[in-house]
C-alpha cells in the first residue's frame, strides 16, 4: 500500500527503514522524502512507526552518539 503518493513510498519501505533504525517521521523523510511535500502521509507514517522502542533513542540516552551516527549510512543504503 502506498503511504506517500507524492514520492511513491510504500508501507513496506517505511517498515524496512524503521527496522534499520528510523524512529520518527523526520528520519523516514530524510531517507525517502515521504512527508516533505504535501504532508498528508505523516500521520500514517507515525502510525506505522508506533510508540515502540527506538534503538537510536536508546543509544542516545546511554550516551553512545557515535553508534547513532554510524547507523545513519545504513538507513541511506536501505533507500
Amino acid at each position: 500500500m502506498y503511504v506517500c503518493s507524492c514520492f511513491g513510498i510504500t508501507d513496506k519501505q517505511v517498515k524496512e527503514h524503521a527496522a534499520a533504525g528510523a524512529c520518527t517521521p523526520r528520519q523516514i523523510a530524510s531517507v525517502t522524502k515521504a512527508g516533505t511535500d504535501c504532508g498528508s502521509c505523516v500521520r500514517t507514517i507515525q502510525g506505522i512507526l508506533g510508540r515502540g522502542a527506538c534503538p537510536r533513542r536508546e543509544l542516545l540516552e546511554k550516551g553512545n552518539a557515535a553508534a547513532v551516527l554510524a547507523a545513519g549510512p545504513a538507513l541511506a543504503e536501505a533507500a
